[in-house]
């Protein structure tokens, strides 16, 4: 009888274990065909798996592996789910670069130039661009799928259709208008993606706050309620967030604009043009080697031919579109300080308010004192004829207590009248 339970438990568990594989195997299905769809082919690029450490992968814990996607310069795509070491190989960086780009650490916006690499963190955006290829963290996020959109269409290189004309001879038409082609260094047009994303960004944020602020404004001005001046309060405190995070992308791109070795340290093609082919080719051993890296070369030294011919500080063209950008993070920096200077003149006019009906309360105080105190005097008088003390001057005087009583209220009109005119002659007091 021990022995048959023994058995059934072990064909229990090795029925499990199967079970188990096929689901490790449904799983590795699963996000394989996942992985194609989104890379738009069957059989798309992928990561090379370890076929030994296969199934181990999926043990490890989520937080050891991040999300990334990876855009080369000929436009294909490949999504990743890396560690750290994996991507600091490949792009050459340190830890303290990629951590950055931690979501889970509050770091400022930066934009850092290394010897092969560019570091970008500006708010949701957290890329590495090199020479020849971006990798961007966290590609399903809905802030960064509009990032990812715009760099597919400005990154992939102009397709070109072969059509028949009327004589039967082939006619070459591009699928991009001549106006969108750009002959500028891959890094450049990554760079400038991530900055006209951020900027479009943090302008439509400072859209939808001036929407919000200026009604509740309006309303404020018109009622003076505890509901409004809790929601002014918060409006005001979105404001305050949102123009130090405009403020440290402007201070970012008016640094690297003030020193043009940093402008010149984000020029990898140039720095790959002036180096050795061997010295391209030695990371990412992990992954599969870009196959563009020589045409990149080329078009790159032609692309900037000027400035590899000439003066290695030469930095226009990353001027202009620096220059470009910061103007425009600058534009909504001012209509956010537009609309701080919009809330305090706000509440200088509320302020003015309340101490409008502060002081029309002290003046009523004013009044109810003086009236206060006449009808004192007059209590006084009524209190001392009223007493039950025999008096002999009582006796036979009955005819005297209307002359007392008109007496005494016109004393008491008196004293009130004399108050008054003395606090508007005062000015403590309107008229």
């Amino acid at each position: 009888m021990f022995f048959n339970t023994t058995r059934g438990v072990t064909a229990s568990l090795d029925s499990k274990a199967r079970i188990g594989g096929q689901s490790i195997l449904l799983k590795a299905g699963l996000c394989e065909g996942y992985c194609s769809k989104m890379t738009g082919q069957e059989g798309g690029p992928m990561v090379p798996a370890d076929p030994v450490n296969g199934v181990a992968g999926f043990k490890k814990k989520g937080g050891s592996l991040k999300s990334w996607v990876l855009i080369d310069s000929s436009g294909q795509e490949i999504f990743l789910d890396v560690d750290k070491y994996a991507i600091m190989r490949r792009v050459q960086i340190h830890a303290r670069d990629l951590r950055i780009l931690d979501p889970f650490l509050s770091y400022p916006s930066t934009i850092l130039a290394r010897e092969r690499a560019i570091v970008l963190n500006l708010e949701h955006i957290k890329a590495i661009i090199t020479a020849d290829e971006v990798l961007v963290r966290d590609p399903f996020d809905d802030d960064v799928v509009p990032v990812l959109e715009d760099l597919r269409r400005r990154l992939n290189p102009p397709k070109v259709n072969r059509e028949f004309n009327v004589d039967g001879n082939f006619t070459m038409q591009n699928d991009v208008e001549p106006a969108e082609e750009d002959d500028s260094p891959f890094e450049f047009r990554a760079l400038e993606v991530a900055l006209e994303a951020i900027c479009s960004y943090l302008s439509a944020r400072t859209t939808e706050l001036e929407t919000a602020v200026y009604p509740a404004l309006d309303m404020l001005t018109l009622k003076i309620s505890s509901r409004n001046l809790d929601r002014i309060r918060k409006l005001k405190s979105q404001m305050t967030r949102l123009t130090a995070r405009v403020q440290k992308v402007r201070d970012e791109l008016e640094q690297l604009l003030d020193d043009d070795d940093d402008m010149a340290d984000l020029y990898l093609s140039r720095k790959i043009a002036g180096a050795s082919p061997l010295s391209v080719t030695g990371a990412g051993s992990l992954f599969l080697a870009s196959p563009t890296v020589g045409s990149k070369i080329s078009r790159a030294s032609r692309a900037s031919v000027a400035t590899i011919r000439g003066d290695d500080n030469d930095v226009e063209e990353l001027e202009m579109i620096l220059e470009a950008y910061f103007m425009q993070i600058d534009g909504t920096l001012n209509k956010l300080s537009t609309l701080r200077e919009y809330i305090d003149n706000t509440e200088d006019y509320i302020n003015i308010q309340l101490d409008n009906h502060r002081n029309q309360l002290i003046q009523l105080e004013l009044i109810l004192s003086a009236g206060t105190l006449s009808l004192a005097v007059y209590s006084l008088v009524a209190g001392v004829f009223g007493m039950n003390i025999p008096y002999t001057w009582n006796d036979g005087h009955g005819y005297m207590f209307k002359w007392v009583v008109s007496s005494t209220g016109a004393l008491c009109i008196a004293i009130f009248v004399i108050i008054i005119a003395w606090a508007r002659e005062k000015s403590l007091i309107g008229s």
